[in-house]
């Protein structure tokens, strides 16, 4: 962690919670289960309590500790929605786009069901979200965007801005009615605490290094021994690239987000943000804006980066938090006094828009569903897996996202060159929409 001399704090891990103290032990000699999940995130702590809870005998690996990834260092918006512009994904997926639709619905409904059956504080409110257009040209698209929402049996509603609580620089929008906002940090180590309350088995500190399918079972090597399993889950996302094994056309992208000091309340109702809606904007890249729990201001994304050869834990690039700062005053200029205190980020992953899972390879099994919307869809893409694995016939929403891997993507298509392109190009249409 490190600050700026104008008080900026950068950060290495998320700023919505603090680090657990309770480590699980790490991986020492052979261990055999039923069911071995590579990875402590929201997909695999999801996936590895199910299958507790159904009476399997599982074993969860975990390079750092449980929730230490995008888990934790996402903005907190808890969608219904798909990744990516609803034209588009009518254009590539126009058979399947109702059942991806419904997909969509019932992940931000079964994790809200989660959240409540835990008991985890998380500090959610279901506030819903809105897609809101900041010019004329954005916001006729989102009039296109709404119906094809609505013929595929989204349930959206398209809203005026002022009428809806937004701050002026929001025309209006899509409103998304299910979902709504939280804090990742507090869900993430909630859905810990229960894990490790479960007869699962859980090994922190312990990086997979390999898994090889052997015969009819599994064996996932680890610094300090091997777990021999019938199945595996790779539960890595924006990780999968350091296991071979792992299928092809996952890329990690990292994004940064930006908190500001608290507000008062009195001083976002002068300029009209009476919501608490999360507000996300229709971008090449997106752009979000959220109110907290702790009355402070976060906002993110805007500009993506690409992943150098290695992924870790890294502190958010001073240029793209400087161009966040800068996003924000451009949206709320009446604020520009509210200083931002602190920033961080993570690595995401990202597929082809859509969440896909799958049998790569015999008895090993993998699930992605982050592409920006993983904090709804990750606990419940794990839980349909785990109860596929338990000897459940496979659910219609587990159907819906089935491959044996992730849809071709371009190597380029999420390189550095071309989102900073994607960014370029949004800049331009802010300054075409300002006049200038």
């Amino acid at each position: 962690m490190s600050a700026t001399a104008d008080g900026l704090t950068y950060s290495a891990f998320t700023g919505w919670s603090d680090r657990p103290t309770d480590f699980a032990p790490a991986l020492k000699g052979e261990v055999q289960c039923d069911v071995a999940v590579v990875g402590g995130g929201l997909v695999g702590m999801a996936s590895a309590l199910r299958l507790a809870e159904r009476g399997a005998d599982v074993v969860l690996l975990e390079a750092g500790h449980c929730g230490w990834g995008a888990s934790s260092r996402n903005a907190g918006y808890l969608s219904n929605a798909l990744a990516g512009d609803p034209q588009l994904l009518r254009l590539l997926y126009r058979r399947r786009l109702r059942d991806l639709i419904r997909y969509g619905e019932n992940s931000a409904h079964f994790t809200e069901g989660l959240i409540e059956r835990l008991a985890i504080d998380c500090e959610y409110d279901p506030t819903g979200n809105v897609i809101a257009g900041v010019s004329a040209g954005q916001l006729q698209r989102l009039k296109k965007n709404v119906r094809i929402l609505r013929d595929a049996g989204a349930d959206v509603e398209f809203v005026e801005g002022p009428d809806f609580g937004l701050p002026g620089t929001f025309l209006g929008g899509i409103f998304e009615r299910g979902g709504g906002l939280l804090n990742p940090g507090k869900l993430a180590l909630g859905l810990r605490d229960a894990l490790l309350a479960s007869s699962a088995k859980v090994f922190e500190r312990t990086a997979v290094q390999a898994v090889e399918p052997d015969g009819a079972s599994v064996v996932v090597r680890v610094p300090g021994g091997r777990v021999h399993a019938e199945r595996v889950v790779l539960a890595t996302n924006a990780h999968s690239r350091d296991l071979e094994i792992a299928p092809s056309g996952i890329t990690p992208i990292w994004t940064s987000l930006v908190e500001t000091e608290p507000v008062d309340p009195d001083r976002l109702a002068a300029i009209g943000w009476t919501s608490r809606t999360g507000i996300i904007t229709p971008h090449t890249i997106l752009e979000n804006y959220r109110r907290t729990a702790r009355g402070t201001i976060m906002f993110g994304t805007r500009r993506l980066q690409a992943a150098p050869g290695v992924l870790g834990a890294r502190e958010p690039d001073r240029t793209v938090v400087a161009d966040l700062v800068r996003g924000f005053h451009e949206r709320f200029p009446s604020l520009s006094y509210v200083a931002p205190q602190r920033a961080w980020g993570g690595w995401v992953a990202m597929t082809s828009f859509l969440p896909v899972a799958g049998e790569v390879a015999k008895n090993v099994f993998y699930a992605v569903s982050c592409n920006g919307h993983g904090l709804a869809q990750s606990p419940y893409i794990g839980t349909l897996l785990a109860d596929r694995l338990a000897g459940d016939e496979i659910h219609d929403d587990l159907r819906a996202i089935w491959r044996p891997r992730p849809p071709y993507m371009p190597s380029f298509a999420l390189g550095a060159p071309t989102l900073k392109a994607g960014w370029a190009v949004d800049r331009i249409s802010d300054r075409l929409s300002r006049g200038r």
